[in-house]
């Protein structure tokens, strides 16, 4: 057989091979039964990695940070205002629009909305967790009053084609500025009349965390209704450029699953509802270690 022959025939034989495997390959499923929704979600929650050192240990990839931003993928936040007046109620609006600056009106349903407005000052006070009336135009509405001075945080979170979004904007209040010092982390904190304590929540940068609370009125446990879909909502923030953490509940505890990805100061706003509909709002600040 001459050379021509002998590679002709090589290239038969490596062509049936790797139509075998492909074929092989399209019929294995290694999560089986598994819906696509569910891969998705484990797909935004992060991969399964080793440690690096070769060990074999497994520890959930950190989650990306969002809210860093204006635009993200495409979209963009423009706010109808970038200035408030102190201590008056005003109409916060603003409209979310595409490349083309056309106004999207098609959200997803997040945590019971279509649309999450976080509001809160640079250092981390008057955080204010809103939920904003859509226009027929596609513009968001919402009224909100500043009490203090300074440069707040607008957070638009949502979800458009199955794909979250946290864009964030500035507003400025005009005023003398008084800064507050970021509290000292404690596990328990005083809330209208009740004790929120945080009984679970060690982090460490680039590991899976549970963050579990309990609510407790002199010393008896407190029973809480849904919020939001599940027992409570929970909104990380990362001292410095408040960095949007995206954190996920529990349905049936007041717990949450997050992964940190940096080292560094984190605070932490726990909002839920006791049995006769009041909602209540705790801070927390937490250290995230190495």
């Amino acid at each position: 057989m001459n050379a021509l022959a002998k590679l002709a025939g090589f290239a038969v034989v490596a062509a049936l091979i790797f139509a075998g495997a492909a074929f092989a390959g399209s019929q294995l499923d290694v999560h089986p039964g598994k819906p696509a929704a569910e891969k998705a979600f484990k797909a935004g929650m992060g991969a399964m990695a080793a440690d690096g050192e070769g060990h074999g240990a497994e520890k959930m990839a950190p989650q990306p940070v969002r809210g860093l931003a204006v635009s993200d993928k495409g979209l963009t936040l423009e706010l109808a205002r970038t200035t408030a007046p102190r201590g008056e109620r005003v109409e916060l609006a603003f409209r979310i629009v595409d490349l083309r600056g056309q106004t999207v009106r098609d959200f997803g349903v997040e945590h019971t909305k279509r649309m999450h407005l976080i509001v809160v000052r640079r250092d981390m006070t008057g955080f204010q967790h809103l939920h904003p009336t859509e226009q027929p135009d596609g513009t968001w509405t919402v009224p909100v009053a500043l009490a203090d001075a300074g440069s707040y945080r607008v957070f638009a979170d949502f979800s458009v084609d199955d794909r979250p979004y946290t864009l964030a904007g500035d507003l400025v209040v005009d005023g003398t500025l008084r800064s507050q010092k970021l509290p000292a982390p404690v596990r328990s904190v005083n809330v209208d009349g009740l004790r929120v304590s945080l009984t679970e929540g060690a982090t460490k940068a680039g590991a899976e965390s549970e963050l579990a609370f309990t609510v407790t009125r002199n010393g008896k446990p407190v029973a809480i209704q849904n919020y939001l879909g599940a027992k409570g909502h929970l909104v990380a923030l990362r001292q410095g450029d408040l960095a949007f953490l995206h954190v996920h509940p529990d349905e049936n505890r007041l717990k949450f699953m997050a992964t940190f990805p940096t080292v560094g100061y984190h605070r932490l706003f726990l909002q839920f509802k006791t049995a006769d509909g009041r909602l209540h709002t705790a801070a927390f600040t937490q250290e995230v270690t190495r």
